[in-house]
């Protein structure tokens, strides 16, 4: 495989589960949290909620991260921003647009 956005484990790309892992790291080294609390988090919790507190500039380095690590530029496929509610719908979007790059 040498596509640049090609996960570093080809199961990455289709598995869910292990994308919300690695974005929950990836959220956690953006909003500068303990990664075993941000790893305790429910799905549901709100990125720029009160228990994660991302700020723009740590959703911008959140973005550009995921951009880096997925191939997923969030920001040019979900104008509205809607899948930066919470961790699940981030993890839902980034997962699904994954599998078709």
């Amino acid at each position: 495989m040498t596509d640049a956005h090609t996960p570093s484990s080809p199961a990455l790309g289709t598995d869910r589960a292990a994308v919300e892992a690695e974005l929950r790291s990836m959220i956690a080294e953006a909003a500068r949290l303990d990664p075993a609390a941000v790893a305790e988090l429910p799905s549901d919790t709100e990125l720029f909620g009160p228990l994660i507190g991302l700020t723009s500039l740590a959703g911008v380095t959140l973005l550009g991260a995921v951009h880096t690590r997925f191939g997923v530029d969030v920001a040019a496929l979900d104008l509205s921003l809607d899948s930066l509610q919470s961790i699940a719908t981030l993890a839902d979007f980034v997962a699904e647009h994954v599998k078709h790059d």
